[in-house]
């Protein structure tokens, strides 16, 4: 019985959404500059990397040719073989928005079906009822923050009053989110996933995708740096996902990275979440190789969106790139005949573009396992054409309203 494992490159988007505009994002490509930077020697950086592009496996697997459908031109400084192994082409997000949350339900088969509530005021964030309830509820002395901030520079700049008061630091971004951040040692880890339990319910009526607890250390001498215990708290998809029809069927589930989060943990199996790219694709590696026939292997590989992405780092965005990269071939020696093994992303977030946040962008698919021919995929007209295929191939039916290749 075939197996499957689902890789999401967390914000590798591939450009060309036609209704980038209504997200201020026309024009954006995260692959596309990356590629055209480094080819231009702006993707240097002493000691990291240097040079054009080098990700001979993805090519291979026809990324370039991927991003050309998408965009109508391919990767910069990226050769394209003549043939690419498996199967390849982009997937266009019918949901609203450009948030985590949107793309995986959707990539799982279940599109959104309404519009995600913001905090859309840059200072002063968050409405007077909904502070007046978190400090309530969580039995509080205050909060600091309470604006748009990335989340290195909010910490660095309120980390010491923090400490000092024993107010947590929220804020937001323009994506659908309250994200709470708090020193471990002085305020709690368990007590800040605690206090994100009940600010989800709090918003769950404002449509808030996500509350997330964004624990960090340190202090004013040696600095403050946030943990790899990060903790999302998701509204549930709304309808069914490949992972709840693989359950009831009672298939084999391992998910890696923040995918139970993602999915508020219903059907998510064998939850492991080790912290940064290299130990998450490490872990997903090694649960795959164990993982029974007819099982499913969802997996997040987030730095590229949190490290890089948010940061606006291209140098650091294509080394992570070219990482993957030569990781790839550790998991097609573990592909057996029948399995299939997908690379997707979710959203964009190019580190070129204005702002910090994601961009809304097409999302490149690559199919690939023993003994598949090579063929165009072309455009698929929602991400939810992965869930149909994933359905189909492992025998459970189609998922979602997608149509499977």
């Amino acid at each position: 019985m075939a197996r499957a494992i689902l890789i999401v490159l967390d914000s590798v988007g591939c450009g060309g959404a036609e209704d980038a505009t209504a997200y201020g994002d026309e024009g954006a490509d995260t692959l596309g500059h990356i590629a055209q930077a480094c080819a231009e020697g702006r993707g240097d950086r002493d000691g990291l990397r240097s040079g054009p592009l080098h990700i001979p496996n993805l090519a291979r697997l026809g990324l370039s040719r991927a991003c050309e459908a998408s965009t109508g031109r391919p990767l910069a400084g990226v050769p394209q073989p003549a043939t690419p192994q498996g199967r390849y082409g982009y997937g266009v997000e019918v949901s609203q928005g450009k948030d985590t949350p949107s793309g995986h339900w959707e990539i799982a088969g279940c599109p959104v079906p309404f519009r995600w509530g913001y905090f859309t005021a840059l200072e002063n964030s968050f409405p007077p009822e909904i502070v007046a309830a978190i400090i309530r509820e969580g039995a509080l002395p205050g909060i600091l923050g309470n604006k748009h901030a990335s989340g290195t520079a909010v910490i660095d700049e309120l980390a010491e009053e923090h400490i000092r008061t024993g107010k947590p630091i929220c804020y937001t971004s323009v994506d659908s989110v309250l994200q709470i951040a708090a020193h471990e040692e002085h305020f709690g880890l368990e007590r800040l996933f605690a206090l994100c339990k009940t600010v989800r319910v709090l918003v769950d009526p404002l449509k808030i995708g996500r509350v997330i607890a964004r624990p960090f250390l340190g202090n004013r001498e040696s600095g403050f740096t946030r943990t790899g215990n990060r903790k999302d708290f998701a509204i549930p998809p709304p309808d069914e996902t490949i992972l709840d029809r693989l359950a009831a069927k009672g298939r084999p589930i391992v998910t890696v990275g923040k995918i139970g989060d993602i999915f508020a943990h219903r059907n998510t199996g064998e939850e492991i979440k080790p912290f940064g790219n290299a130990a998450m694709f490490a872990a997903a590696l090694q649960a795959f190789e164990q993982l029974p026939d007819g099982g499913f292997c969802f997996v997040n590989l987030v730095d590229f969106d949190t490290e890089y992405g948010h940061r606006r780092d291209i140098p650091g965005y294509a080394a992570a790139i070219e990482a993957f990269d030569r990781t790839l071939p550790r998991l097609e020696a573990l592909l057996r005949p029948g399995d299939l093994a997908i690379v997707t992303a979710d959203h964009g977030n190019d580190p070129s573009w204005p702002g910090t946040d994601h961009t809304r962008e097409h999302v490149p698919i690559l199919a690939f396992g023993p003994g598949m021919p090579q063929q165009p995929l072309g455009r698929r007209e929602s991400f939810a054409d992965i869930a149909a295929t994933l359905g189909d191939w492992l025998g459970i039916g189609a998922v979602g309203p997608g149509r499977a290749w």
